[in-house]
C-alpha cells in the first residue's frame, strides 16, 4: 500500500502518442498509467499532458516553456517525443541536442530528481496501415531515433521504457491500431502501460 501523503503529480510531456490521437481520454496512456497506480493504493491527481499531434521535439520545448500552469515540480514526469522529426525529414543529429535538452527539463521539472522521470521509446509507426509503404525504412529511421533517447536516458540515469516492440506488433494485430490507420489503439496503450506500471510504482517508493 501506498504511503499516506499528498496526491502524486504527473507530467506527460510528448506529441500524438501522448495525448492519445484517435482514442478516448480514459484510453490514453498516462491516464490509465494513473489509474493503474490508484487501483495499487496511491494518490494521484489527473496528469497534467503536454502533448500535441505533430510535434517535434523543438515544438514540445516552445509549448513547455511558454505553459503558464506549469507546477514548480511534479513527483513523475514522463518523455516520449521524436517521430514527427522523422516523419518530417529532420536528421537524428539535429534531434540528439533538442531531445537532450528537454530530458533536462523533464528533470529539472521533476524537482532535479532523475529518479522520478522515464523516457518512453518511439512506436514504429511503419507497422501500422498508414505506413506500410514505407515499412523497412521507417523501421531503421525508428531505430536510429530510439538509439539517441536510450543513450539520453542512460546517461542521465532516467528509466527507459522500449515499447518499440509492441508497436511492430501491429503489423499483425489489427486490434493494435487505432481507428485512424495510423496511431495505437486504446488496448496498444494498455499493453504500454502493463511493461510500465511496477516499476513506475518502485520509482515513486523511493
Amino acid at each position: 500500500m501506498a504511503q499516506d501523503t499528498a496526491p502524486i503529480s504527473f507530467l506527460a510531456l510528448g506529441d500524438s502518442y501522448t495525448i492519445g490521437e484517435s482514442v478516448s481520454e480514459t484510453e490514453r496512456w498516462p491516464v490509465q498509467l494513473a489509474a493503474d497506480l490508484v487501483e495499487r493504493g496511491y494518490s494521484v491527481k489527473s496528469p497534467k499532458i503536454i502533448a500535441k499531434t505533430g510535434w517535434r521535439t523543438d515544438e514540445l520545448m516552445d509549448a513547455i516553456n511558454a505553459d503558464e500552469q506549469l507546477a514548480e515540480s511534479y513527483d513523475l514526469v514522463s518523455l516520449l517525443i521524436g517521430v514527427n522529426n522523422q516523419y518530417q525529414g529532420k536528421t537524428v543529429t539535429s534531434y540528439e541536442p533538442e531531445f537532450e535538452a528537454l530530458l533536462v527539463k523533464a528533470i529539472e521539472l521533476a524537482g532535479g530528481d532523475a529518479d522520478r522521470v522515464f523516457v518512453v521509446s518511439i512506436p514504429d509507426y511503419g507497422k501500422t496501415p498508414f505506413g506500410k509503404e514505407k515499412r523497412e525504412q521507417i523501421e531503421v529511421a525508428i531505430d536510429k531515433y530510439n538509439e539517441v533517447n536510450k543513450f539520453f536516458a542512460k546517461k542521465y540515469g532516467v528509466k527507459y521504457f522500449n515499447i518499440t516492440p509492441i508497436s511492430r506488433r501491429a503489423a499483425f494485430q489489427e486490434n493494435l491500431v487505432a481507428s485512424d490507420g495510423l496511431h495505437p489503439s486504446g488496448e496498444m496503450y494498455t499493453e504500454w502501460v502493463d511493461l510500465m506500471i511496477s516499476k513506475v510504482a518502485r520509482m515513486l517508493k523511493k
